[in-house]
């Protein structure tokens, strides 16, 4: 299987690697593709690719599916973290936490746009269907 990366240096996008039947793109997000999401969701849809995000925010602007932690939790944390530093705790003390909770969205509006059919089992295990 060959990997295409595709790198966001310049306006227009643009997506130069061929279309095949098994394509798709897994977009992780960094300030690049954050300030360019609309951009890299409408270049996915224009090439019939489906891709996975690693944020909700990215299906709730038109992306398919997105499957990450929920950076609201990962706010909270950090803020549990600030307290107890500021009660004197010594963060090189302070255990490493990894995010427990995962959410898994779909975007029914865009996998019919691709002509996908989503399993009713995968949809069932969605924490949030977006139609």
């Amino acid at each position: 299987m060959r990997r295409r990366f595709v790198t966001l240096r310049k306006k227009p996008l643009r997506f130069n690697a061929p279309r095949r039947s098994n394509s798709g793109l897994i977009v992780f997000a960094n300030s690049v593709t954050n300030a360019h999401r609309r951009e890299v969701i409408e270049l996915a849809a224009r090439h019939r690719l489906p891709a996975i995000y690693d944020f909700r925010y990215f299906v709730a602007e038109g992306g398919l599916a997105s499957y990450g932690h929920s950076p609201v939790e990962q706010y909270r944390q950090a803020a549990i973290y600030v307290d107890r530093i500021l009660r004197g705790a010594k963060p090189a003390e302070l255990p490493v936490q990894n995010p427990t909770n995962y959410e898994l969205v779909i975007n029914l509006k865009s996998a019919k746009a691709l002509r996908l059919t989503i399993p009713e089992s995968f949809l069932l295990r969605a924490n949030e269907v977006i139609e």
